[in-house]
């Protein structure tokens, strides 16, 4: 009886040294204090993980998952580290394991192409082009066909240069031109048959000049957008 008794004793003892030891199997530092090894993060409240993933000398290393606040513990986003470029490969998905957008980031901003899906669904939704964390170039939105929607030039995070949104069938609905985020310039509209509606220009956001419009392909009216209470041409007579 005693016998058994130590045994089991002994067995408590090695079962708490091995909880213990697994409890503090990760966040650990290294000689200099920097997080080495395996480290997971847990959600304040519920105590629930929120990321794992591993450290070398205080450099994320390999991909690293992030976790919803739920019992499912369903992962809604990972990284890919590269420690040469300090970039992450970076992928968010909803709760149901669809990818919602992807792309990389480098020094935590945004750096390159960024792609965004339709909701539950393997088609792009929107091709975007960062730099330093800010829209640069091109970005492209896309109907779940994958036919284009609409194409807008961005500057610095802002729309600078053309914009162009089109119907599924192809027909663009509008030609304009942005500069610092607000319409400049020329502007077209057409309906859905491609015929155009109005055209003229903009000056800081504003209709400006001699705008023209049109019924069915046909001009019918002219009116100075400058001074449209006073200034308006009728084409009908």
């Amino acid at each position: 009886m005693k016998t058994f008794f130590k045994k089991g004793i002994l067995v408590l003892i090695f079962l708490n040294v091995f909880c213990l030891y697994s409890q503090t199997d990760f966040n650990k530092l290294d000689e200099k204090g920097k997080k080495h090894g395996v480290w997971k993060g847990f959600y304040e409240e519920s105590k629930r993980p929120r990321y794992e993933g591993t450290f070398e000398h205080g450099k994320e290393i390999g991909i690293f998952n992030f976790y919803d606040d739920t019992k499912v513990k369903s992962i809604i986003a990972t990284r890919e580290f590269n420690a040469k470029d300090n970039s992450a490969y970076t992928i968010f998905y909803d709760q149901n394991k669809n990818k919602v957008s992807e792309g990389n980031v480098v020094n935590k901003l945004f750096e390159g192409q960024w792609k965004y899906y339709h909701q539950a669904s393997k088609n792009i939704m929107t091709t975007e082009n960062y730099v330093n964390g800010k829209l640069e170039g091109l970005r492209t939105v896309f109907y779940v066909s994958g036919k284009i929607a609409e194409e807008i030039s961005y500057k610095n995070n802002l729309k600078n240069g053309f914009y162009k949104k089109y119907t599924e069938k192809g027909i663009l609905l509008e030609e304009s031109m942005f500069k610092n985020n607000i319409y400049s310039g020329l502007a077209i509209f057409s309906d859905t048959n491609g015929n155009i509606v109005s055209k003229g220009q903009f000056v800081n956001g504003k209709k400006s000049g001699i705008w023209q419009f049109f019924e069915k392909g046909k001009l019918v009216k002219e009116t100075n957008m400058s001074f449209p209470e006073n200034a308006t041409k009728s084409k009908n007579n």
